[in-house]
């Protein structure tokens, strides 16, 4: 009988940071997800997605930028939220 047993270090714990990537390869990430969670700097962090189907059913997608390694403001892929008045799908 053979038990496993899983400790939990910091390493482990820590999620990728778009800070850590330059702006193609944190596009290449979420373009390879279908939505990611991403560091963006210190403890903040973001759900980033590809594409609409990522969202539920009800959301939208609006352009998601964050800073990476050599770009401030890098278009990464896109942010799924509610539409509020003034949304295309307003009303939907």
């Amino acid at each position: 009988m053979c038990a496993v047993v899983g400790l939990a270090s910091p390493a482990v714990a820590q999620r990728a940071s778009t800070l850590d990537m330059t702006c193609p390869e944190a596009q290449a990430v979420v373009s390879r997800n279908r939505g990611i969670v991403l560091g963006t700097g210190g403890a903040t962090y973001d759900r980033f997605v590809r594409d609409r189907g990522a969202c539920e059913v009800t959301e939208i997608t609006i352009p998601a930028y964050a800073p990476t390694r050599d770009t401030p403001d890098c278009f990464i892929g896109y942010r799924c939220r509610e539409p509020g008045r003034g949304d295309r799908f307003d009303g939907f």
